[in-house]
């Protein structure tokens, strides 16, 4: 597999000299007192306690590491240490490491049981990689645009729709690949109007796709069964934010978008998907990435890369309140929450001193 370097892990952002730009958000976070204005949840009412730590040692420092995914069956988690362009293998149980694999710059990662199959989206070779769930052998590599990342499966399908192209590709849009994980293949191309791609969110009901507008401060709406993009919706604009995670309240018909909106906050912005209408703003920390809904509890939580999971409670009539901060580590901007075993999983980046790459396991608390 080909090797990148740190500015090219760097690239996809557009950030160089990240060593020195945490350095100055650490002291930022401490100078601010971002911690008396939204302070750490204590034991008593956060709505998360943590668990466990699970530990991939021998990964440089670098500032990031991307999406996470659980092997239900075989009671595994797989991680991706961009800095040591590879992704992890994890017993879910004792957290020890089972298996490293190569990969030039890994991004989203998707494990299905009934195909025993590992997906995994490689931005350097512009791949989407398929591994055999049994022994971690290469199955194929599939070619598509420079500017892969986002992988979003269809759970009532075998189908995955998967973001790339755009500027990365040199291209004057970017596209939405409808591909068929069964039969490893390609199904269709929908061009999305945008030079990035981020986070999406299914209707499976519906059959519409909400892509975030990463640059552009936008959701788009694809219609999968027109296979074409029939909608733009623009937030509300502020200064450098941008659009991340995405989930999908489907019986409220709501949809919420993490944004960045600048170094240390970002916010949660639900929209109303009959019409794209905006009915609330949620204020968050900056660096914010994935997003998940919680039905059992009502919550939705948001990964952010200041050193927290935010949590809002879901009321009535489009009310939502803040529950307490839970601290993570900084730049632990993406996680899991997994329904089925009732857990969050943040992974968190090696930042020299900081620490070492880990997977933190948090237990939701009931209210």
């Amino acid at each position: 597999m080909s090797r990148v370097s740190a500015n090219r892990l760097t690239e996809r952002t557009g950030h160089t000299g990240w060593r020195n730009r945490l350095l100055i958000a650490a002291t930022v976070l401490a100078a601010t007192g971002l911690s008396a204005i939204a302070p750490p949840a204590s034991a008593a009412d956060a709505p998360f306690v943590f668990e466990k730590t699970m530990k991939v040692p021998g990964v440089p420092v670098g500032p990031y590491s991307d999406h996470l995914t659980i092997d239900l069956v075989g009671k595994r988690v797989f991680a991706t240490p961009q800095a040591a362009r590879m992704v992890a293998v994890l017993d879910l149980q004792d957290g020890k490491v089972l298996k490293t694999m190569p990969v030039g710059n890994p991004h989203a990662v998707y494990y299905s049981s009934s195909l025993k199959r590992l997906f995994v989206t490689d931005s350097v070779t512009g791949s989407l990689l398929v591994y055999s769930g049994d022994d971690y052998s290469l199955i194929k590599e599939i070619r598509f645009e420079k500017g892969i990342d986002w992988l979003l499966p269809d759970p009532n399908s075998q189908l995955l729709y998967v973001n790339h192209g755009g500027d990365a590709a040199g291209m004057d849009h970017a596209v939405v690949s409808v591909f068929d994980a069964a039969k490893l293949e390609k199904v269709a191309d929908i061009a999305v109007p945008a030079p990035v791609l981020e986070g999406s969110a299914l209707d499976t009901e519906k059959q519409l796709l909400y892509v975030n507008l990463n640059m552009t401060n936008s959701v788009a709406v694809v219609d999968l069964r027109k296979r074409e993009t029939v909608a733009i919706w623009k937030l509300p604009p502020a200064d450098g934010r941008r659009a991340m995670g995405a989930t999908l309240d489907q019986g409220r018909s709501r949809l919420y978008v993490s944004t960045r909106d600048n170094s240390l906050n970002g916010s949660i912005m639900v929209l109303d998907t009959n019409d794209g209408r905006i009915v609330a703003t949620l204020p968050i920390g900056g660096w914010a990435d994935d997003i998940f809904i919680d039905q059992k509890r009502q919550r939705v939580y948001v990964t952010v890369g200041v050193g927290y999971v935010d949590t809002y409670a879901i009321e009535g009539g489009d009310a939502y309140r803040r529950e307490p901060r839970v601290e993570t580590q900084l730049m632990a901007k993406t996680g899991l929450f997994s329904r089925e075993l009732d857990r969050m999983f943040v992974s968190v980046p090696t930042l020299g001193d900081f620490g070492s790459f880990e997977v933190m396991v948090f237990k939701p608390e009931s209210k």
